[in-house]
């Protein structure tokens, strides 16, 4: 039995372990039951259900990312080398590094340009989903390079470049302050005319109209 200071008290009765637990306010587990005699520990059950439920919590999470090798070689056809990057691929989306292979026979080493090429040309398949971590070198008979995964951002399809970022507008112009301009005085008010004297009107009297004349003695007939 062991107490819960880690402490093995070696074997005692059932009863007793129990007592023991009791009065620790703990309880009494068996871990391992198969032993002869068995095994039996004093601790809070609660908190072990709790921590070892976080451990595997944290098991599960644990990724051990590992480094996966695709060999190739010159002369290696397009079917085969498709297959080889979908298989590259499968590893890299699953969190793994790739070191890709080239290998060389014979005459094969002295043409390294071509194994650039090939190398070059399957970087441009894997495009932004790839970054290389060690770039093609020689190691005696075969050239090695190195990739691994990098994470693709949401709604972002994979192996879609970045768009490049649009020019800014350009700044409209400040307007340019108008230069002062001196005061116009307002034209003055013209002055009221004078007003014209009026002119007296003279009554004139209307011409008296003849009488008519009496008849003339001088021509009356004589009787």
């Amino acid at each position: 039995m062991i107490d819960q200071h880690q402490n093995q008290l070696g074997i005692i009765p059932t009863d007793d372990a129990l007592s023991l637990a009791r009065d620790a306010g703990l309880d009494l587990v068996e871990v391992s039951p198969m032993e002869k005699p068995p095994v039996c520990r004093i601790m809070d059950y609660g908190k072990y259900k709790y921590d070892r439920k976080k451990r595997q919590k944290l098991g599960a999470a644990a990724h051990v990312i590992q480094l996966k090798e695709i060999r190739i070689r010159p002369k290696t056809d397009k079917h085969d080398r498709e297959i080889k990057v979908s298989r590259a691929r499968d590893f890299l989306d699953a969190g793994h590094k790739v070191q890709f292979t080239m290998l060389f026979r014979g005459r094969e080493r002295f043409h390294r340009d071509r194994a650039v090429e090939i190398f070059k040309s399957l970087l441009e398949e894997f495009g932004e989903t790839v970054k290389i971590e060690r770039h093609p070198a020689m190691e005696g008979r075969r050239m090695t390079m190195i990739v691994s995964p990098v994470k693709v951002q949401p709604g972002k399809p994979a192996g879609q470049k970045p768009a490049a970022p649009k020019p800014a507008a350009p700044a409209a112009p400040k307007p340019t302050p108008a230069a002062p301009q001196a005061a116009v005085p307002a034209p003055a008010a013209p002055a009221p005319a004078e007003p014209k004297p009026a002119e007296a009107t003279v009554a004139v009297p209307a011409p008296a109209e003849p009488e008519p004349a009496g008849p003339n003695p001088a021509e009356q007939p004589q009787a």
